[in-house]
This record gives structure tokens, sequence and C-alpha cells, in this order.
């Protein structure tokens, strides 16, 4: 008997209410005994902070992650990707590596130190990003900070031969398969 394997789809940005929705997900269904999971990614990306915090937790339970991308997978969004040990991708997808951006509040006052240490954090978001994408890739940090700082997309082919994608395939799951859905809507910055 093959052991179950539940299907997320994760069709959102990557933020507080859908990274906490995934886990929530994935908590649920292994106190029921589930230790597979393919977790079908399309998202604009969002959030470092919760990007990093999924990757690192769905790298660090017992459980056996598959990660498909059916559609576009941007930004930190490829280190939500990059959790799945096996990482598939159908064949009109795409990746987009960028940098980082700092949001400000409209008349917002910052002092040299402020400034310094925002600076200071985007940098470290910068590097450990690089370094996950690195690590599940065939492509060294400097390739990838400079990838990231190019803003560059890349087809199923060549996240391919960069060894992000294992393989490209076009089903998504059999038919006998539970599917949780995750989608939520950006909110609209004020």
């Amino acid at each position: 008997m093959q052991e179950k394997n539940i299907v997320i789809k994760f069709f959102a940005p990557v933020m507080d209410t859908s990274i906490n929705a995934l886990m929530n997900a994935i908590d649920q269904k292994m106190r029921e005994g589930i230790s597979k999971f393919t977790i079908l990614i399309s998202s604009p990306g969002g959030s470092v902070f919760h990007g990093l915090s999924a990757y690192n937790y769905l790298k660090g339970i017992p459980a056996e992650i598959t990660t498909h991308n059916f559609g576009s997978v941007d930004s930190i969004g490829i280190v939500l990707y990059c959790a799945g040990k096996k990482r598939l991708c159908v064949p009109q997808a795409r990746f987009l590596l960028h940098g980082v951006s700092i949001a400000f509040r409209q008349n917002e006052n910052l002092e040299e130190k402020q400034l310094e240490e925002r600076l200071k954090g985007l940098r470290m978001d910068i590097e450990n990003i690089a370094k996950v994408i690195s690590a599940n890739t065939n492509k060294s940090i400097d390739e990838i900070t400079a990838a990231m700082l190019e803003r560059t997309a890349l087809n199923p082919q060549q996240a391919q031969q960069w060894g992000l994608v294992h393989q490209i395939v076009s089903e998504l799951f059999p038919t006998d398969r539970e599917v949780i859905s995750i989608h939520f809507q950006q909110s609209p910055h004020p």
C-alpha cells in the first residue's frame, strides 16, 4: 500500500496569513500521520521573513516535501520552492529573481544609525536568500546575488540547467489526491 500524499495548492503571496495557513495545514496532516506533501506553488513573492521561516520549517520537519511550480514563482517564492526535496515545474512557467527592497512609511524620519540598520538588514536578507538558492542549485552565492541584482527571469529549461528544477512535467497530481487550497489576495498598501 502506497503512503498517502497530500497536495497543497499555494496560490498566494508569501505573507503571514498564507504561510501560517500552509504550516497549520501541514501540522494538522502530520498529526493525522501524513508525512508526504506536494506543494503546488504559484506566487508573486512577498515577505522575506515569512519565506525564509517557511523554508526552514519545511526543510526541518520529518516529512517528504515535493514542490511544483504551476505558474510563476517569483522573488521569495523561489526560497519557498527550494524547500522541496524534489522540485517539479510545468512547461509554461517562470521563476523571477530580484533584489530586496525596503518600504518606508510616508513622511518617515530616520536617523543615520536607523538607516544603517535597515541597510544591514537588507544586505542580510539578500545574503540569506542567495545562500538558500545556492544550496539548492549548482550556482554559487555570488552568481545568485548577481542574478538577483540583474532581475533574472528563468524559463523551466533554464531553471533546470541551474539545478533549481529537477523535472519538467505537466501533470500536477493523480486524481485520488486530497487537495488543500491556500489562496489569499495581498491587501493593497495604504
